[in-house]
């Protein structure tokens, strides 16, 4: 039986695109919710058992894979990830009542929000310095609450400005509109999501050594089986430089003869494979499966082996 969820933790403050991920999880309503400051400290609970679920930022539609998140996720205690969340992203440029724009010297934000709004900056405030913060909701906190004086606006959630009692200077100051960041919602191993025929799987990969082709071998073993990837970032180790691990996010559910075979072909290639989850997809999109990749054909086959060996019972 499944455990029970009742706790969840999410990346803070409150005003956070990662709170709006947590509310677009149905389970999640009427629950304990709790912000916390970085990934690693949401994560880090969960592992203690302070939390029963977290809800991490984990790709954008602009600025690719979240660090902090993929690496939070290859090290420490195994983690599963149960589920995803797709958020639309729109950002303001926030400041306290009174503030003009000639009196914004530097903003703050969340790396990952600086990098979708760096061209209306650059156009609209080209002499502003960039202030990095923990999270988009932080800045805006930290900015109501005169807590910084580092930067004089912050570039937030349309949300954290509405709650923290922020005047917006502008709206929809994203470069790129329809942006959209992938979240996904950890829990400790236990139970699988079932298969839904709408499913991703996420695992990382570790090499025995870098050698021409290595990554290559990998990638034949998805391509030989007829399996899509739909991410692939390299990330490094930590233990020597030029050391790094795979992220990788391919279609398809554990339980799939396809997927089955090609974790086994991993595992057998690989110095290690951490399994990260297999769940439904947030858009409920279904894999485009060839024929010769369905489980029909790989029971087909095996069958097919066992009666050359002699091991098949009529």
């Amino acid at each position: 039986m499944a455990r029970p969820v009742t706790r969840y933790g999410f990346l803070g403050p409150v005003g956070t695109f990662t709170q709006a991920a947590l509310a677009g999880w149905p389970a999640a309503k009427g629950r304990e919710q709790t912000a916390f400051s970085s990934v690693d400290k949401a994560l880090a609970a969960l592992r203690e058992g302070e939390i029963d679920a977290a809800m991490v930022p984990i790709e954008n539609s602009v600025e690719g894979g979240v660090s902090a998140t993929l690496d939070a996720l290859h090290t420490g205690d195994p983690l599963t990830v149960v589920g995803e969340v797709l958020v639309p992203i729109t950002f303001v440029l926030a400041v306290r009542p009174g503030t003009t724009r000639d009196d914004v010297r530097a903003v703050g934000t969340h790396p990952h929000g600086w990098a979708q709004v760096r061209g209306w900056m650059g156009s609209e405030l080209p002499d502003a310095v960039y202030v990095p913060t923990l999270s988009t909701a932080a800045a805006a906190a930290d900015l109501a609450a005169g807590l910084v004086d580092s930067y004089q606006a912050a570039v937030c959630a349309p949300v954290a400005a509405q709650g923290t009692g922020l005047q917006v200077l502008a709206s929809d100051i994203e470069d790129r509109s329809g942006a959209v960041t992938r979240f996904v919602l950890a829990a400790r191993p236990g139970e699988l999501p079932e298969p839904t025929g709408a499913d991703k799987t996420t695992v990382v990969v570790y090499q025995y050594d870098d050698h021409a082709g290595g990554l290559l071998e990998l990638l034949e073993q998805f391509a030989a089986r007829g399996i899509n990837i739909s991410r692939l970032e390299s990330r490094p180790t930590g233990d020597v430089m030029g050391r790094y691990c795979f992220s990788i996010d391919f279609e398809g559910h554990v339980r799939d003869a396809r997927v089955g075979e090609a974790l086994t072909g991993l595992r057998r290639v690989a110095a290690d494979v951490r399994f990260l989850g297999s769940y439904p997809r947030a858009d409920g999109q279904q894999a485009s499966i060839q024929l010769t990749a369905t489980d029909d054909a790989f029971a087909d086959a095996d069958r097919w082996l066992a009666d050359l060996r002699g091991e098949r019972t009529h």
